[in-house]
């Protein structure tokens, strides 16, 4: 059963009652985080300061920065940690602080969080907006690049499309993004943990992500990749975190810490961080490559299975944009929403996203799951 077995899927209570295909909406963890979590909240969450001193509370954030680093593929100095993605995403209008008359380029169909803050700074400000509409004969990041002109100031966009499963190539979004000067966003939530992330080799300004689905964890914690050239820029939103000695309280000053750790804001989720800690050192153990792997062979299962369901996937697995993780399957002459109910009463968990039956595949799935999952859709 390839790595479902290695990891030993009993790891996960959940899959005692039910097959879980589901990972891109809220990911399962895995029983080592869970216990770590427990252990945070039973031996010092719940005592206050009893166990916990002030120089305890920052020394926190050390083994999940050095963790996520590691998965991240960028230096820990660059590795800021935060309570959402989408605290970090929130900010980029006003630390990009771009041109006026300058635009902005997403995709139409992009996680909300990404294109939002834009949105909303495009009411106030002097900025185009502009989205391109994934579509299934066209390359994505070459319609991407096309729509980049001298006027484009930042392209955001997800390393992995939540409602297709489709790849952007990062490293062909920088160059082209280079050439211009405009800066570039890469949302990694649907993807860290599943396929190797490589901030370093990408070299994008910010690169952000939320700490569940495949990595694992629980909300209240967020991951953001920060640029050299942004680590000594003052955040649109300081917090007292953000300091170099956060309990040296200064009311009447600003000091910041002299990497990613200034753009910390706040007390966060102690509990999430821990258990995040131990779920990307699980992932470490085991491999992103070797996840990454072990999704490929199941989604060749799948594709393989398909056949005579009437049930396609929005991209060909030979398609270079496709991913193995998310799978995205539509039919025609069939009700997407009667069709995920029927797989839901058969005890297996997925979602529907855009009209389209949406299957995410984890290192703990095997090939009894996809034969179960492909048995309904050939019953119509």
């Amino acid at each position: 059963r390839g790595l479902g077995d290695v990891y030993k899927r009993q790891q996960y209570r959940s899959l005692e009652d039910a097959i879980y295909l589901n990972q891109a909406s809220l990911g399962l963890t895995g029983q080592p985080a869970v216990s770590a979590m427990h252990a945070y909240l039973d031996d010092v969450g719940r005592h206050g300061n009893m166990n916990l001193t002030d120089a305890q509370e920052v020394s926190l954030f050390a083994p999940l920065r050095k963790n996520a680093a590691a998965l991240m593929n960028c230096p820990p100095e660059q590795l800021a940690i935060m309570s959402s993605a989408g605290e970090m995403l929130s900010q980029l209008p006003y630390l990009f602080n771009v041109p006026a008359g300058s635009k902005f380029l997403s995709v139409s169909t992009d996680f909300p969080a990404i294109t939002r803050p834009w949105i909303a700074y495009a009411e106030t400000h002097d900025i185009r907006l502009q989205f391109i509409n994934e579509q299934i004969d066209i390359d994505l990041t070459d319609a991407l690049i096309k729509a980049i002109d001298e006027s484009t100031a930042v392209v955001a966009v997800s390393y992995v499309q939540f409602s297709t499963g489709t790849i952007s190539d990062i490293y062909r979004l920088r160059e082209a993004t280079r050439k211009v000067g405009a800066h570039l966003v890469v949302d990694v939530t649907q993807a860290a943990g599943a396929v190797p992330i490589d901030a370093k080799g990408w070299e994008a300004d910010i690169v952000v992500s939320s700490g569940y689905k495949w990595l694992g964890g629980q909300g209240g914690i967020g991951l953001a990749v920060v640029a050299p050239s942004f680590l000594k820029r003052t955040p649109p939103a300081p917090g007292w975190m953000g300091a170099p000695d956060p309990f040296d309280m200064q009311a009447t000053k600003l000091p910041l810490a002299d990497d990613a750790r200034r753009f910390t804001q706040s007390t966060m989720s102690y509990m999430s961080m821990a258990g995040l800690t131990v779920s990307v050192g699980e992932l470490l153990a085991m491999g992103v490559e070797n996840i990454e792997a072990h999704a490929q062979s199941l989604a060749s299962l799948l594709h393989e299975k398909l056949t005579g369901t009437g049930w396609t996937p929005f991209r060909s697995i030979d398609d270079k944009a496709a991913s193995a993780h998310i799978i995205t399957l539509g039919n025609p002459v069939s009700n997407v929403e009667n069709t995920l109910r029927t797989i839901r009463n058969a005890n297996i968990v997925c979602s529907s996203r855009n009209s389209r039956i949406r299957v995410s595949i984890a290192h703990f799935n095997d090939e009894n799951d996809i034969q179960a999952f492909v048995e309904i859709l050939q019953k119509g």
